[in-house]
């Protein structure tokens, strides 16, 4: 089992950045796809990247390619969503989650996809 805690989450004018970071508890947390989304209220939770196993492969939803990245170091067992040029509508709570596929894949996209969730981190970008 995989525990999951979100942090870096805050207030942030248009423009700016924040780096957020998913701590991850559990010897096998090396073997877990991870993946990000957010959730703003009253709208569906959406996807907004993924992270494979090792980091060698990554997806972005196209409303933040170019803007956001995603990485991991397995030796702290910590994935980080580094946001840049941020947009009011990024404005969500922002959830981590980890996968026991190791790869990544076209169920990646899906909240379904997903084993564990952190309990999620508050971005509000003003405008």
């Amino acid at each position: 089992q995989v525990q999951l805690v979100e942090s870096g989450g805050g207030l942030v004018q248009a423009g700016g950045s924040l780096r957020l970071s998913c701590a991850a508890s559990g010897r096998t947390f090396s073997s877990y796809a991870i993946g990000w989304f957010r959730q703003a209220p009253g709208k569906e939770r959406e996807f907004v990247t993924a992270v494979s196993w090792e980091g060698g492969n990554r997806y972005y939803a196209d409303s933040v390619k170019g803007r956001f990245t995603i990485s991991r170091d397995n030796a702290k067992n910590t994935v980080y969503l580094q946001m840049n040029s941020l947009k009011p509508e990024d404005t969500a709570v922002y959830y981590c989650a980890a996968d026991r596929s190791r790869h990544l894949s076209g169920s990646s996209y899906s909240p379904d996809e997903y084993d564990y969730w952190g309990q999620g981190t508050q971005v509000t970008v003003s405008s």
